[in-house]
């Protein structure tokens, strides 16, 4: 009797920033998974809010040339009292869905309470929590420099976990089918 083919993919999972923009790759084999990389893009030596979005768009871009992923997943902007703040969030988060749309690649939202949820069983974990957990969960030692690498594994490993439980949040396989889901978002 033949073994049934391995189900693998490849997860890239993106924390939004417009100062340190957090990354982290890892890869699902029947459901097990495994890191591959994280890091961050740092680009609180650039003044110029265009030129920061030109390099999340480019390095994501890279990112996706490099390692091939089969899907995206991204930490959706909270709520907050600082709209500007917001908006520049929102603004880096749609550079990276565009570079993953550009690339035909399908792009998955989590809200951060989700992610943290998932990852370490508690909506309100530190940062600090959920990047131990993850040091326990892919089984590595050294500590980033930004926490922000980690909360972009956490985001990969959230959407490998959701995809295992049968539910998982919107994801759009194209511009397409983004915009029509958000019509009132584009408009």
């Amino acid at each position: 009797m033949q073994k049934e083919k391995a189900k693998e993919r490849i997860i890239l999972g993106i924390d939004p920033g417009t100062v340190v923009l957090g990354y982290g790759i890892v890869k699902e084999v029947n459901k097990k998974i495994t890191l591959i990389t994280m890091g961050v893009i740092k680009m609180g030596h650039l003044d110029d809010h265009a030129l920061k979005l030109q390099r999340i768009f480019k390095k994501t871009s890279a990112l996706i040339e490099e390692y091939k992923p089969d899907c995206v997943a991204l930490e959706a902007p909270f709520y907050g009292k600082n709209i500007q703040v917001m908006l520049k969030l929102g603004r880096a988060q749609g550079v990276a869905m565009a570079a993953a749309l550009n690339a035909d690649i399908p792009i998955f939202e989590y809200a951060p309470r989700k992610i943290k949820q998932s990852v370490t069983g508690n909506g309100n974990a530190s940062k600090e929590q959920v990047a131990a957990m993850i040091q326990t969960l892919l089984s590595f030692k050294e500590t980033p420099e930004f926490l922000d690498a980690t909360d972009g594994l956490a985001v990969a490993v959230c959407h490998a976990f959701q995809q295992n439980t049968g539910t998982s949040s919107k994801s759009y396989s194209g511009w397409e089918a983004f915009v029509k889901d958000n019509v009132k978002r584009v408009r």
